[in-house]
């Protein structure tokens, strides 16, 4: 039986993606994500502008081209996930 992932567990893989991609500050282009966090192009356009909108995010334009950069809140969502993810697993859960 196949799990479905959550929205939470979507926004972790984008900016896990963004965050692993965009370490030369050149950011991450749409299509990188698309692949990686394997999402269609609709919803991940929808996900990448609330996530740019609430901070987790940066878009910069880059050769007439939006890409994506972790900001620092992005990182400390990350890092408090990774530990929440863990805490449930230990008690048998899965997010």
């Amino acid at each position: 039986m196949s799990t479905y992932r959550t929205q939470v567990r979507i926004v972790a893989d984008v900016l896990s993606c963004a965050s692993h991609s965009s370490s030369d500050n050149r950011g991450v282009g749409i299509t990188q994500i698309l692949q990686k966090a394997n999402l269609s192009y609709t919803r991940l356009t929808h996900i990448l502008n609330r996530l740019v909108k609430s901070g987790l995010l940066e878009q910069i334009h880059v050769n007439n081209n939006n890409r994506y950069i972790i900001s620092d809140k992005g990182i400390q969502f990350l890092q408090s996930y990774s530990e929440f993810a863990e805490f449930a697993e230990s008690f048998g859960m899965k997010l």
